[in-house]
């Protein structure tokens, strides 16, 4: 049996059961730059392997992309 002083009561925070907003990469039309250490620091959190000349194409092709939709 649980006592009520064995129990601890703290306020409901929705922070609790979301993500972390700066792990999540969402467009909401504020971006304007990409960046070659963002995308390098993305590949390693995802456990892609990358070679320089890649960062360099997909830094290219995703501001191109920004730009388009921006």
């Amino acid at each position: 049996m649980v006592k009520k002083s064995d129990v601890e009561v703290k306020p409901f925070s929705l922070d609790d059961f979301t993500q972390d907003n700066e792990q999540v990469m969402v467009y909401d039309g504020s971006m304007k730059k990409v960046t070659k250490k963002m995308l390098r620091s993305l590949a390693d959190e995802i456990g892609l392997t990358y070679e320089d000349a890649d960062i360099n194409f997909t830094k290219k092709l995703m501001t191109a992309y920004l730009k388009k939709i921006g």
